[in-house]
């Protein structure tokens, strides 16, 4: 059974765990939202001033929480890329370090792995291949899973992500950040009917719409030019409650019903019949319930992670450290951070 300790900073989350395999010992969470939300988003440095603050204790944490001492550790992991790179180099640092003072193996991963990884946290049986609907604050993917490491990417947002989507929304509707879960407590109250809204689409040079790839710069501009109507029509109508639920209820549909139809009509062309989801946007109660109703009609098999492990975390981390390391993948201490990287280039990782 492989052990161990993972840190995940790559943007506005400092987080440690220790894991032992697909079972999580510990896992600390410091959230910097309260921070960020009086910006109306993340501020790079200062997350990375916050990661520096913040790391130090929760190593200490993790440790105590799992009952364990370094001499039970067996590797130590990081999320290296993609990110915020001041944020991933706090990490990224603590890691070696910790690494070169214990003397143990250091293991980088990818932090949209990562989030594929959330799901053996709930299902430890799962196994390969399987699609992967990646959405999140920065990324709306789906991933052709066929092994540890081995990925390809089949969709992807030509633009917005979804969970910027909702951010953005919801500053036009002046909610706050994060937009996320505010939309979805909204929609719940509010008519998903009430106002018609585009799903993005990507045309084809041929002619047609590439069925995989998503959009979402259009819908978010449909929003703002609804807002702006609205307004003109009555400068105090947004301030009526209804018509916010209504515009949030009929936003997230749109967003969960997009996602849902290429995420099925990919899992079925692929013929794979499980879909998991990872990222922020997995949380959304509106996509969950698409999802689940359109892969059941289909006999497809879909897995959502529990709520604590779809936003940021070190527990998935340490999950995909743990099957690395199992199969003698090593990360060189010489390993940088990185803003960008392809998951299909994950294991250049650990050359």
């Amino acid at each position: 059974m492989t052990r161990v300790l993972a840190i995940e900073t790559s943007c506005d989350e400092t987080s440690v765990a220790i894991v032992k395999n697909n079972q999580v010992l510990s896992n600390i969470v410091k959230s910097q939202i309260n921070i960020h939300s009086f910006y109306g988003g993340v501020v790079p440095e200062v997350a990375s001033r916050q990661h520096l603050e913040i790391i130090n204790q929760a190593i200490a944490q993790a440790l105590i929480e799992a009952d364990l001492d370094w001499p039970d550790i067996d590797g130590i992991g990081a999320t290296c890329a993609p990110g915020l790179v001041g944020a991933l180099l706090v990490g990224l640092t603590a890691a070696k370090t910790l690494a070169i003072v214990h003397e143990k193996p250091f293991v980088g991963i990818h932090h949209l792995e990562g989030h594929i990884y959330a799901t053996y946290l709930e299902q430890p049986d799962l196994k390969p291949p399987f699609l992967c609907l990646l959405v999140s604050g920065g990324h709306t993917s789906l991933i052709y899973v066929k092994d540890c490491g081995e990925y390809e990417t089949l969709g992807q947002t030509r633009d917005d992500a979804a969970g910027e989507a909702f951010d953005k929304v919801a500053r036009l509707l002046k909610l706050g950040y994060p937009g996320g879960p505010i939309i979805d407590k909204l929609a719940a109250e509010g008519n998903k009917l009430a106002f018609a809204l585009p799903e993005g689409k990507i045309s084809l040079p041929g002619g047609g719409y590439h069925p995989y790839d998503f959009s979402f710069s259009g819908l978010k501009t449909a929003v703002l030019r609804l807002v702006q109507k609205l307004e003109k029509e009555d400068n105090e109508l947004l301030s009526q409650s209804s018509v916010t639920k209504d515009i949030a209820a009929s936003f997230q549909e749109t967003v969960a019903k997009g996602l849902t139809k290429r995420a099925i009509a990919c899992a079925s062309d692929y013929g794979l019949n499980t879909i998991a989801i990872g990222g922020g946007v997995a949380a959304n109660s509106g996509l969950r319930w698409h999802l689940s109703r359109a892969a059941a009609s289909h006999n497809l098999q879909v897995l959502f992670p529990p709520l604590k492990f779809c936003t940021d975390n070190a527990a998935m981390i340490g999950c995909a450290a743990a099957d690395h390391l199992s199969r003698g993948h090593i990360s060189s201490l010489n390993l940088g951070a990185s803003s960008r990287m392809a998951i299909q280039d994950v294991m250049e990782l650990y050359k």
